[in-house]
């Protein structure tokens, strides 16, 4: 029986470990915290607080793995959280299992296009913000030890969508309402993760996109949703504020995936939202 930690047990670690043990593999999980762990507690596999940040407790951890899975959140922590949980976590974690093949969520904020362009694995990933630089940062050193990095779009599912969430406030997202957002719902997220641990010999070193087949501008997807959660559109303010993803414009190509057999579940914003999303909250 394989053998997968999934270090990150939170929105898609939670569910990925879900899945991973649903197909047979024995699966352990690690939370940042004890009430995190706490609240898993009834899973059927074991989950342990563990913080990937500290070496020393990783040196304390038993146990060996085929593939470690680092996803862990930095729950909107500054340039020095997102350093050590990404950075020293993934070297701390490559020293602790080196026959381990490690899967690494990114995030396609490594693209910093403006121009819309479609943008695949092989275009330039320069960020021009410091947590980009430092994901960049960790990529190289998952992929130098035959890890695989995972590039994920913007996470929406069941229960989490910021778009939803800004529009039941009356605000508008960041950035230009006709700029180009990329986003991948959290089971497509994970059914890629399952199909490259499944194959993780055939790819060591590489670098897949992970995001939905069509991107949206938010002036769409509030024009979608003004219908269907019955509220008018929120007014655009004089200055749109700016973040990671609100800088960038560009359409994330999913095909190298696609060419290993993947097939994302929700294909664009649409199918997302109404099969599944907005369902989950009630609408």
């Amino acid at each position: 029986m394989a053998r997968v930690l999934v270090a990150g047990c939170g929105y898609v670690g939670e569910a990925a470990a879900n899945q991973f043990h649903a197909h047979g593999w024995e699966v352990e999980g690690w939370t940042g915290s004890a009430e995190s762990a706490s609240k898993l507690s009834e899973r059927p596999y074991l989950v342990r607080a563990i913080d990937i940040g500290e070496r020393e407790a990783l040196a304390a951890a038993f146990g060996e793995f085929d593939v470690v899975i680092h996803c862990v959140s930095s729950r909107g922590g500054d340039e020095r959280q997102y350093r050590r949980l990404y950075f020293d976590g993934a070297r701390n974690l490559r020293v602790r299992f080196p026959e381990a093949t490690i899967l690494f969520t990114s995030s396609t904020s490594v693209y910093g296009q403006t121009d819309g362009s479609v943008v695949d694995e092989t275009s330039a990933a320069e960020p021009r913000h410091e947590k980009g630089k430092i994901l960049r940062e960790t990529e190289d050193i998952v992929c130098a030890a035959g890890g695989i990095v995972l590039r994920l779009a913007g996470i929406h599912g069941p229960g989490r969508s910021a778009i939803v969430t800004k529009f039941l406030h009356g605000e508008m997202t960041a950035g230009a309402p006709g700029r180009l957002m990329n986003q991948v719902h959290r089971d497509d997220v994970v059914s890629a993760l399952l199909l490259l641990a499944q194959r993780c010999e055939e790819y060591k070193g590489e670098i897949f996109n992970v995001a939905a087949d069509q991107p949206i501008t938010p002036r769409e997807a509030y024009d979608w949703l003004a219908p269907r959660l019955r509220k008018p559109l929120p007014v655009a303010p004089a200055h749109p504020a700016s973040s990671k993803r609100g800088e960038s414009n560009k359409q994330v190509s999913n095909q190298k995936l696609r060419a290993l057999g993947w097939t994302p579940r929700y294909p664009n914003f649409q199918a997302a939202m109404s099969e599944s999303i907005l369902p989950s909250l009630g609408f």
